[in-house]
């Protein structure tokens, strides 16, 4: 049962474990449309009652899921401190909250987190390892895109102490942290138009600071493509999920969860407990 229970809520490569996925997908989303619809001033009093019994319902359905997802678990704490479990967690705790504290249901669009399930059901059209592979390359060009936004914000910092300093009071540049947020929407080529420089040498820098937006705009992007090629060439990895706790990521010819040691092949016994105590 509990072999069962874990193929159909943490697996996607059988039919019946998709369709629970995008059913729990579409749960989701009904939910949260629920306290969207109860928002609206007018609704709440013709459809409150409704809306209230709808939510429980589906707070009561998430409750047993988290359930059965821990009791179909043999290490269920390590998936309670996982990505995915937190977000678990959150998305029943809202309404429960309600029972002490007035006013936290709507919290409950933390549930569309949850959706995030939707990219293990990706794998039927041919998706999953492209997700991985998206994920990958940004975890790997983190440091490089940090440098580059570092370098942003100290070139918008120095245009815009210098349009601080030129610029009058009356133009809008009443400060510097007021300046920098003209740099960004000029640098981000959005203007918005409620700032804008007056004399010939603040629109000077202003021409500097928007041609300086366009030609590193697609620096980070060339960073991330970079890295989507490297990750093409080492993809490795396989979606197969721990039966132990419940994560995945493990490489293709792994016998063992490299988180928790657990034997990860659930339709074959672990053969370390046929192993015999070696002879004296």
């Amino acid at each position: 049962m509990r072999t069962r229970l874990f193929k159909l809520l943490f697996e996607s490569d059988s039919r019946t474990a998709k369709a629970f996925d995008i059913g729990l997908v579409i749960l989701i989303f009904l939910s949260v449309g629920i306290v969207m619809l109860d928002s609206i001033e007018s609704y709440h009093p013709r459809y409150g009652n409704l809306f209230f019994y709808a939510e429980w319902c589906i707070t009561v359905l998430f409750t047993i899921e988290l359930a059965l997802r821990i009791y179909s678990l043999q290490k269920p704490w390590l998936y309670l401190k996982s990505f995915y479990g937190i977000i678990d967690l959150l998305a029943i705790l809202p309404t429960w909250l309600t029972l002490i504290v007035p006013g936290t249901h709507t919290l409950i669009v933390v549930r569309l987190l949850r959706t995030l399930r939707l990219f293990r059901v990706m794998d039927m059209m041919i998706l999953e390892g492209e997700k991985r592979l998206l994920l990958d390359a940004m975890i790997r060009s983190r440091h490089q895109i940090l440098l580059f936004l570092f370098t942003v914000l100290l070139v918008v910092t120095i245009f815009s102490s210098v349009l601080y300093l030129v610029e009058p009071a009356e133009a809008g540049f009443t400060s510097i942290p007021t300046a920098i947020y003209w740099g960004i929407v000029t640098l981000t080529t959005v203007g918005y138009g409620d700032i804008t420089p007056v004399t010939p040498l603040g629109q000077f820098i202003s021409v500097g600071i928007m041609l300086t937006g366009y030609s590193i705009i697609a620096l980070p992007v060339g960073i991330f493509s970079a890295e989507v090629i490297r990750a093409l060439r080492e993809e490795r990895y396989s979606n197969e999920a721990c039966p132990g706790c419940g994560k995945d990521h493990h490489e293709r010819d792994a016998r063992y969860c490299k988180f928790c040691g657990t034997w990860l092949d659930e339709d074959t016994i672990d053969p370390r407990k046929n192993a015999k105590s070696p002879e004296t």
